[in-house]
């Protein structure tokens, strides 16, 4: 499917009075549904012969979900023309099906109605109606300029190691780790592992990762403010709960993986600069400079949590925030202390994101505790490597203990959901499922319930 067929499908979806809910799911299920058909195909393997539908779509669901889970090689497994496929799926992916299809339409000099906007504000987690379109181009332009300068970087550095073949791989990978997919083409399922004590590529990819993941909106407010007290809250949030999950997941696995397998060879830098990776990586980018299946199970454990809370709204990452997450710790601390309102940065948060962030949590906490129990009757597996799988999944990060492979058909098609909730939002995904917004007419008399 073009991307004119694909703005033409989106477009016809309105007729059908859908709820801007429904409108994304099926946007996004179609985009994936026309991958899966291309990478079916004998063109897109090397091989020369056509991949299983249920492979074809299980590459085409991570790509447009940008996870970075794999059941088939990418290096190895599909041709050029396979894997072209792959990264227009990650670009289309990552900056969403409304983005491409705004883009597109303003393109061709059609007007962008009401229904439309709302729609737009939708998918890009927006606050207020105005300036969404300006928004959308503005995130097409930083796109494509980070992407680049990025992929540059990356081409002059593997340059030296494949020659023309490098600068390919350069701008290959530039896209996947700003769209936070985690795809790679070195083969083997070993990811960036060659590379991780180099400074250039850990850090040039970790940049991309960082930036493609704490969300257009706050990239715009500190390219205009230039300053942290100019910042809105939802920015001062962002960034605040960034670093320091970065910082905390860097010192957490530096030290639970300190005489471990996996770091027992590295130096002392090199050990920073995995760990550094590491917390960066499982903000939903699923690239890895370490061998995560040999990980101490701690260190695991560690990594679902920082998957489970994932990038921030309006980014090309998953999880359920970090403004999620801030929001839910701040209203505890609140509560411990006493406070009645939540506060954050001298100011008071409404209690309809307070609600908001708490059901987004508790959905998708429900749906990984699901999935992961009916995975476990599904897979020979131990249970922590299929719940580090499923919220990889939902999270979409792409990092495997090395089972995805040798899941079954049920855990292949359970997986496939997962990716597929985790990027359309568990939140939106229920909404969807609506059939119409229940408005209440009655107020029922005050009850009370003893909690705790």
């Amino acid at each position: 499917m073009s991307c004119l067929n694909q703005l033409a499908s989106i477009q016809s979806l309105f007729k059908l009075n859908l709820t801007p809910y429904q409108v994304l799911v099926s946007g996004f299920a179609g985009l994936i549904l026309a991958g899966a058909l291309l990478l079916a195909t004998p063109w897109a393997a090397q091989s020369g012969e056509g991949t299983n539908f249920l492979d074809a779509l299980f590459t085409a669901t991570s790509a447009v979900c940008v996870t970075g889970l794999v059941v088939v090689d990418t290096g190895t497994h599909y041709s050029l023309f396979g894997q072209t496929v792959i990264l227009l799926l990650i670009q289309f992916g990552g900056l969403g099906v409304m983005t491409v299809s705004t883009l597109l339409a303003v393109m061709l000099g059609k007007k962008i109605h009401l229904r439309e906007r709302l729609l737009i504000q939708e998918a890009t987690n927006q606050i207020e109606l105005s300036g969404v379109v300006r928004l959308t181009l503005y995130i097409i332009k930083v796109t494509l300029l980070v992407e680049f300068i990025g992929g540059t970087n990356l081409a002059m550095r593997w340059y030296q190691d494949f020659g023309a073949k490098g600068i390919y791989y350069g701008y290959w990978h530039g896209v996947s780790a700003f769209c936070n997919a985690g795809f790679d083409l070195f083969g083997d399922f070993r990811s960036i592992t060659s590379y991780v004590a180099d400074p250039a590529v850990v850090f040039t990819i970790a940049g991309l990762i960082v930036v493609g993941g704490i969300g257009f909106t706050v990239i715009a407010d500190v390219w205009n403010q230039r300053s942290f007290r100019q910042l809105s809250l939802h920015s001062k949030l962002t960034v605040s709960v960034s670093g320091l999950l970065i910082f905390l997941g860097m010192m957490l696995i530096i030290v639970f993986e300190s005489g471990g397998k996996v770091f027992n060879e590295l130096s002392p830098a090199a050990k920073v600069l995995a760990g550094f990776f590491q917390s960066v990586t499982t903000r939903t980018a699923g690239f890895s400079t370490v061998d995560i299946g040999s990980m101490r199970e701690g260190t695991l454990l560690i990594i679902i949590l920082l998957m489970y809370i994932g990038a921030s709204p309006s980014s090309t990452g998953g999880g359920i925030k970090t403004t999620t997450a801030g929001i839910i710790a701040a209203s505890v601390f609140g509560f411990i202390r006493g406070k009645k309102e939540v506060e954050l940065f001298h100011r008071h948060v409404v209690q309809a994101s307070i609600t908001k962030a708490v059901t987004i949590a508790v959905i998708s906490a429900g749906l990984i505790i699901a999935v992961t129990l009916a995975m476990t009757l599904t897979e020979q597996a131990p249970l922590l490597n299929i719940l580090f799988e499923v919220t990889s999944a939902f999270g979409t990060v792409g990092l495997s203990t090395g089972i995805t492979p040798n899941l079954s058909t049920a855990g292949k098609m359970m997986i496939i959901f997962t990716m597929f909730a985790g990027r359309v939002g568990s939140l939106t995904l229920v909404l969807s499922l609506a059939l119409k917004k229940q408005n209440g007419k009655l107020l029922y008399p005050e009850g009370k319930v003893i909690i705790g």
